[in-house]
């Protein structure tokens, strides 16, 4: 579907109405709000206050459920996942402090992550199928009842393809905002930029609150195949320099920013991009004219963050509310009248927990069938295991079920090689996602494999030498801390150095090596070897890679450039699926093999 860059005039009208309509709701409540705020009848108020409320990186839970263990979600932390529960606070927040003086914003990451994503994007597709007009997306009906007045464009949400996002975008009743995703022809927003609020204040001016929404540029990495060509990500500092001042041209009395992009500056990507995939703390400080951001991307819980401005010396409100529908961020605002023009006075942000309160009723009966047909979805057998098959142990053992993963990708790129590239050697590498993963003897069901392979990528084969290959492993190796020799290695503190992350970590099937943890990082990977002999540094190999790997994510050296032999559109999970399907039964004695190990000092650790 081609992608069609936002007419300023229809974005202009479409930023009046949706202002309207909150001026509207605002004047409804009117009488409550003044009473509330203390003010005389007829007298105009010269202070006011409101709250934007926020989520974040939601990917597609609707309800406290786990669909990969079939069960209500739990986990350690006891939290709760989901937006049904999240609306019982919004609407506790409304209720508290008047509909007229709350905004709700979502920071991306709407429509993919779960079963429920995959079925319709895939199963069940809100684009339709054989001419027939598809479902309503659930992340739609649920965010349309509960009231958003914005979004930004997450990286996700371009996983199942521009016109899977274009069709979600014209289901939901409020703008899915992105400054930086501009049309790769004309360098137009293709999406709306910002949006713009009223609050409205009776016997004073509205409060004008323009919202700007920012996604991140690893899109352009990680999304290459759906948006190469189409759309372009310039950075956020860049596109917020440019959207702010407008918005305060338009007389916006509070600008607030809602970004797909965390808050320590960081890059997976190294210097693939010339632009930062973390950069909410640096648009605070570097873009004067920002009153706070709700920050999104990064999976963390950070209440309340304050950077102070270079330019202004003005503090710029941060908050993350976590994940899933874990938390939620309220940003209050208080606002004093000075001469015809409202002034920020106080804000102060914090996050809510949704665990105490129950799901929206309302909710669960909008989507309850549909959940259902996920449920049925995922427990669809596909064929049978011959012993149990665990990811425990995974990310620091070479185990029966991450072979699994290795096989598939082998097997399906050696089918689609041309006859000289078929002639090359022919190896893996694919990261553990889930240490919790289960493949059951017995019954093998969707969600088993769901389960292990949880991401949404696709399949492709790419070109490394010997040299490179090994530069690759050793980037992966810097997932383990140092351990010297003697010293006993313990499995709760041995992974993740560096922050570097379980999804982010290979290894590789198809060539013997071990991994010397006792050896600073860069000189770890000792004994690689290809059938026995050692690997010359300009043998060449085909390297099975998913789509997210190959196109520079978590910045794996010499990749991202690499020759490309093979690549398909195929879900890799959903080659895993047809595997067993095909085979009937899964069993490790076809694919399991041991061919790395830890070490120290040339001793093997387990």
């Amino acid at each position: 579907m081609p992608v069609s860059p936002m007419n300023r005039r229809e974005f202009v009208k479409k930023s009046a109405v949706t202002g309207a309509a909150v001026a509207a709701a605002g004047a409804v409540g009117a009488g409550t709000a003044q009473a509330a705020d203390g003010q005389m009848p007829g007298k105009a108020p010269k202070t006011w206050s409101f709250s934007i409320l926020g989520t974040t990186d939601l990917h597609s839970h609707v309800f406290d459920w786990d669909y990969y263990k079939d069960a209500a979600y739990s986990d350690k932390a006891g939290n709760s996942v989901g937006v049904a529960r999240v609306a019982t606070l919004i609407k506790q927040q409304r209720a508290a402090k008047g509909e007229e003086h709350v905004l709700l914003v979502d920071a991306g990451d709407i429509i993919q992550g779960t079963s429920l994503a995959y079925y319709f994007a895939r199963v069940a597709p809100i684009t339709g199928t054989d001419g027939k007009p598809g479902p309503k997306h659930p992340m739609a009906v649920a965010m349309n009842h509960m009231r958003y007045d914005a979004a930004a464009l997450g990286n996700h949400e371009f996983n199942y393809g521009i016109e899977v996002l274009r069709k979600f975008e014209s289901q939901c009743r409020f703008p899915l905002l992105g400054a930086n995703a501009l049309d790769a022809k004309t360098l137009r927003p293709a999406f709306h930029p910002y949006t713009v609020k009223r609050i409205c204040v009776p016997g004073a001016p509205d409060i004008k609150v323009g919202i700007l929404g920012l996604t991140n540029p690893g899109i352009a990495l990680w999304d290459k195949d759906n948006v190469s060509g189409k759309m372009v990500f310039p950075g956020l500092v860049e596109q917020a320099k440019k959207y702010v001042p407008r918005l305060r041209a338009l007389g916006c009395d509070v600008v607030f920013l809602t970004d797909h992009s965390g808050l320590d500056g960081s890059s997976s990507y190294g210097d693939a991009l010339p632009y930062v995939e973390n950069a909410s703390n640096l648009v605070a400080e570097q873009v004067p004219g920002i009153d706070a951001i709700l920050v999104g991307h990064t999976h963390v819980e950070v209440p309340s963050y304050t950077v102070k401005n270079a330019e202004t010396g003005e503090d710029v409100l941060l908050s993350e509310p976590y994940c899933w529908g874990y938390r939620l961020s309220v940003f209050d605002f208080e606002l004093e009248l000075h001469h015809g023009r409202w002034k920020v006075t106080k804000k102060t942000a914090q996050t809510l927990n949704p665990n105490t309160v129950d799901e929206d009723p309302e909710i669960k009966k909008l989507l309850e069938a549909d959940h259902e047909l996920v449920v049925k979805y995922v427990n669809t057998a596909v064929g049978t295991c011959t012993e149990d098959l665990s990811a425990a142990e995974s990310c620091w053992k070479d185990v029966p079920i991450m072979d699994f993963i290795h096989q598939v990708q082998m097997d399906t790129v050696k089918s689609g090689l041309s006859a000289s590239d078929a002639a090359l050697p022919l190896i893996s590498v694919a990261a553990p996602f889930s240490r919790t993963a289960d493949i059951p003897a017995g019954s093998v069901t969707i969600k088993d494999i769901a389960g292990l392979y949880i991401y949404d990528n696709t399949l492709y084969g790419k070109k490394l030498t010997g040299a490179q290959l090994k530069d690759y492993l050793e980037y992966a190796a810097k997932y383990y801390h140092q351990v010297p020799a003697g010293t006993k290695v313990d499995t709760s503190t041995l992974t993740n150095a560096n922050s570097f992350w379980d999804y982010m970590y290979d290894t590789a099937a198809g060539v013997d090596y071990e991994i010397d943890i006792a050896q600073p990082e860069g000189s770890r990977i000792k004994n690689l070897t290809y059938k026995g002999a050692a690997i010359a540094a300009d043998q060449v190999f085909v390297v099975a890679v998913n789509n997210y790997r190959a196109n520079g994510g978590s910045g794996y050296p010499h990749i991202a450039s690499a020759d490309i032999a093979y690549s398909s559109t195929n879900e890799i999970r959903q080659l895993m699926i047809d595997y067993v399907t095909s085979k009937g039964t899964l069993d490790p004695k076809d694919f399991a093999v041991t061919n790395w190990k830890l070490t120290q000092d040339g001793t093997p650790v387990f």
